[in-house]
């Protein structure tokens, strides 16, 4: 299914990761085409999707410009309905039929699920743009809709309405209101609620001696635990995707996963290791040991350094 996703993704021009074949990882690949930059999950069955999961992809998905979106086939319930999009702790869910469907035959799906039922957006302009041209009052069209007054203002401001309200409205109005759903934008009240900043994800003494050492170049930390990195460190001018390196068995498979990543992301990355080695990357990603670090103390400085190592590893690859 993973590969199908990819395919799909593939065929409609968008640059598409390798798959993460790492346990634990939150999503599982990620791809972009011009401005959009997805963040995916695929699961057989949706009801595996757990919130910590969802927080991550939401986290990630607000710090990169990302969206979040989850392809699955069933739930609990029943089968993921074609043209529906369905949502679980704020992230989108569709089927890889309406995927197919939204970019590859250019059908975008028309109905989302909510508490309560299934939805459909408004054009709540042009609705507006018709009352008022044809002196249709609140009230009559409220009326027409078997819906209140405060509803046909909510309407109005971009609230979804159920399919037989919108039917009724778009019959009585002789013009198509209804508007396409758009899978790949989550909810701005889905987005994860500001909270106090939380330790650096290192339990040891190298982990807590790298971010020190990036806080103090002026870095915020931005913990990932479900990640092939372990953070995101940013400050006004760049986002990097930063790793820590402790076990040489699994390093190269870490450096060319968080490598992918950078590069469908379009932000650079890093990881730390406790002993330098002669090679300046691995698997496509800049490496700076620990003694290296210790020695810069400006930001600009780090955005050189891996520039640079980005640079070599391109030219070697």
């Amino acid at each position: 299914m993973i590969e199908a996703v990819r395919s799909v993704l593939a065929k409609s021009g968008f640059f598409v990761s390798r798959p993460l074949a790492m346990r634990g990882i939150s999503f599982d690949v990620v791809a972009r085409r011009d401005d959009t930059l997805l963040i995916i999950k695929i699961l057989s069955n949706v009801d595996a999707f757990s919130k910590d999961n969802a927080e991550e992809m939401l986290t990630l998905g607000e710090a990169l410009g990302a969206s979040p979106l989850l392809v699955g086939e069933r739930s609990g319930s029943g089968e993921i309905d074609e043209s529906i999009v369905y949502s679980r702790f704020g992230v989108p869910i569709i089927s890889l039929t309406t995927l197919t469907d939204h970019l590859l035959e250019g059908v975008p799906p028309f109905i989302f699920a909510a508490p309560g039922g299934l939805y459909v957006k408004l054009d709540s302009d042009l609705m507006k743009r018709l009352r008022e041209e044809r002196s249709i009052s609140l009230g009559t069209l409220a009326e027409i809709a078997g819906v209140s007054r405060r509803t046909i203002q909510m309407y109005e401001n971009g609230m979804g309405a159920m399919i037989d309200v919108a039917i009724r409205l778009e019959e009585f109005l002789n013009q198509p209101i209804v508007v396409p759903v758009n899978p790949f934008q989550h909810c701005a009240a889905a987005k994860p609620k500001e909270k106090e900043p939380a330790p650096p994800p290192a339990s040891d003494i190298f982990g807590k001696e790298v971010f020190q050492q990036l806080k103090r170049m002026g870095f915020s930390i931005l913990p990932i635990t479900r990640c092939p990195f372990e953070a995101l460190s940013k400050d006004r001018h760049i986002i990097i995707l930063t790793g820590l390196g402790r076990d040489d068995g699994k390093l190269k498979e870490k450096a060319m996963a968080v490598s992918d990543i950078s590069k469908v992301t379009e932000r650079s990355s890093v990881i730390f290791i406790e002993r330098s080695r002669s090679k300046q990357s691995i698997g496509g990603t800049p490496i700076v040991g620990k003694d290296e670090l210790r020695k810069i103390t400006e930001a600009c400085i780090l955005y050189d350094l891996v520039g640079a190592r980005e640079s070599d590893a391109k030219h070697k690859d």
